[in-house]
């Protein structure tokens, strides 16, 4: 059975044309698994069967493969149309899927004797003319709305023949006397004026709207000067409101009937944004997301998605501005533009900048739903960004914090999964270093860590970060030396000026970028170790300071001085406390006592 399909595929690959055209791949039930679309259907279905594959995904695709069909067309965009269409209609397993596949509004002008203009999203060939597709309902109904502020047009679905009108089978209705249809119903407009505000709606819709408010402004003018105000002011209201819509989409006056594309991807999609540009303003604006089944290279998701938007918008555009060239040809009368500078580089940078968004915007949405999963990614982007064997699911940080040599402390921090793990966070008194050494006191807190946790056999982090720069490192790293755990914990350390990370015996350091988000996470472990040890280190110093100040006062014992000191925490605030006050607390002859004294 092997055999016999070995032999049906290879006979395939003897005849198969060096022409363009589409391919299909079906497994043993006779399923299409995967389209594809070649410049060389010869040259490229043989690849599959004669190079050794580095994707596995591929390699298990070839292994399925039982039956091979294709069709051969004159030109590489008619390959990628019919890869598209059969991509849609039998969704293969393989192929990247576009994840969204809906139909989209269009502005439709009726073929009517006085024509209608509304929103749709069915195409009927009924000679009626259609603008768009709008990638969104919001902006087709923004469109409409600005038309009908400025055209009186009818709603009515009534059959407006001359005929008809003639015999005055209609009557107005409310739209008539509030003032937003001119009644053709009734023959108050004739076909004529009628038509001329369909012309200058259809120059509106593609995008010519520069050309409508020209004429409008010298329509004004002319019935200015002819002494006719009232007319002057209906086409100064029309220009007004077609003008201040066109201020508000234009990008760049100079540029018009234009395509632009940019490109973004991660592991599992590829992001593709279009824009068009009509009279130096944005039509249309979409970005869709395809998701990758066999690594596919760039240039060839490019050219999925540039021939699945200028069909799906019906572009009429010449011209392409692109980040790379895409893996399709085009007609002769489409050039490809990759712009350096200038404003064709300010559009492809701003597609480029919506295209980025909408990546960050659809990882958000997917990790809001899973959790764990933003928390792999971080976890794999920070093993990553900063070389490490395995992920660091488990951090540590140090700080140390003195005034002047005194009242030493430390504090350690860790998070957990990316996340404080406020409950093992731990605090330390230096104990062995008298004056104000950093060096001697981060020796002294990491050997005490992890001695103990060693010694109570205690989960041990995968990273340590230590604040400071590298003397601070070089200390730390000692220590693990001396415990022998080098190879069992990576350490890094974090220099405040720069935030460059330094690692273990290497001069250079390591410079994140500032939006990086394990740079966040690293500033994050680095701020939260020096809040708590400075918490601690005030809580300590505050306690210091109250009990010397009432250390000597007879009659004030210990269990008083550990009242006062809850409740009031420095002399300072104690010597204001009124007699009254402090009787309630500690007793009458006591508040004395240490009121007395306090005075003194």
């Amino acid at each position: 059975m092997e055999t016999n399909y070995r032999d049906h595929l290879n006979l395939i690959l003897a005849t198969i044309p060096e022409k363009t055209g589409c391919y299909q791949f079906f497994d043993e039930k006779a399923i299409i698994i995967y389209v594809g679309k070649a410049k060389n259907l010869k040259r490229r279905v043989s690849s599959y069967f004669h190079k050794e594959h580095i994707h596995n995904k591929t390699r298990v695709l070839v292994k399925q493969i039982r039956d091979i069909k294709y069709v051969v067309v004159n030109l590489e965009e008619e390959a990628l149309l019919l890869e598209n269409n059969l991509i849609k209609q039998y969704r293969p397993r393989y192929n990247v899927l576009l994840k969204d596949d809906k139909t989209y509004p269009s502005i439709i002008i009726k073929n009517e004797y006085f024509p209608r203009v509304f929103q749709t999203r069915s195409i009927i060939k009924d000679g009626s003319q259609y603008f768009g597709p709008y990638a969104s309902v919001y902006v087709a109904k923004t469109m409409l709305q600005m038309i009908k502020s400025v055209y009186k047009l009818r709603t009515c679905k009534y059959p407006l023949v001359p005929e008809s009108i003639a015999r005055g089978r209609y009557k107005v209705c409310l739209e008539y006397h509030i003032k937003r249809c001119n009644a053709p119903c009734i023959g108050l407009i004739s076909l004529e004026e009628y038509n001329e505000q369909i012309s200058e709606i259809k120059e509106i819709l593609k995008g010519n709207s520069s050309r409508i408010t020209n004429l409008l402004l010298a329509q004004m003018k002319c019935l200015s000067e002819e002494m006719r105000f009232e007319e002057a002011q209906i086409v100064k209201e029309k220009y007004e409101v077609i003008e201040n819509y066109r201020s508000r989409s234009t990008v760049t006056p100079s540029l018009h009937n234009i395509d632009v594309f940019s490109f973004d991807e991660n592991d599992k999609s590829a992001y593709i944004n279009y824009m068009y540009i009509g009279s130096g303003a944005i039509v249309h604006v979409y970005t869709l997301e395809y998701k990758k089944k066999l690594d596919e290279p760039k240039e060839e998701l490019l050219g999925l998605g540039i021939i699945e938007m200028r069909v799906r918008f019906r572009s009429p555009a010449r011209e392409i501005i692109v980040p790379f060239l895409p893996d399709i040809k085009m007609s002769d009368q489409i050039v490809y533009t990759i712009p350096q500078k200038g404003d064709k580089k300010k559009l492809l940078n701003l597609s480029l900048q919506n295209v980025k968004q909408y990546k960050v915007d659809s990882l958000k949405k997917t990790e809001k739903f899973n959790p764990e999963q933003r928390t792999a990614r971080l976890l794999k982007m920070m093993q990553e960004d900063l070389h490490l064997p395995v992920l660091p699911m488990h951090i540590e940080c140090f700080d140390n914090s003195n005034t002047q040599g005194t009242n030493p402390v430390a504090a350690c921090v860790v998070f957990k999964k990316a996340k404080p793990s406020k409950e093992d966070y731990r605090h330390y008194h230096i104990k062995t270093v008298v004056g104000p050494d950093d060096f001697a006191s981060m020796e002294e807190i990491v050997t005490r860590r992890y001695t103990r946790l060693l010694e109570e056999k205690l989960p041990l982090p995968q990273l340590i970060v230590i604040d400071g720069g590298k003397g601070q490192l070089n200390i730390a790293t000692a220590v693990l030396n001396r415990l022998n755990l080098q190879d069992k914990i990576s350490i890094i350390g974090l220099a405040k000026r720069l935030e460059e990370i330094f690692y273990p015996g290497d001069p250079v350091p390591l410079i994140l970028d500032k939006t990086s988000e394990t740079l966040k996470i690293i500033q994050h472990l680095r701020d939260e170790a020096h809040r708590f040890g400075i918490t601690f280190h005030r809580n300590v110093r505050s306690k210091k300071q109250i009990v010397s100040g009432l250390d000597g006062i007879k009659g004030i014992g210990e269990k008083t001085k550990i009242v006062l000191l809850k409740k009031y925490k420095s002399i300072k605030r104690l010597k204001d406390v009124p007699l009254n006050e402090l009787a309630e607390l500690i007793g009458k002859s006591k508040a004395k006592i240490l009121k007395k004294a306090l005075e003194k």
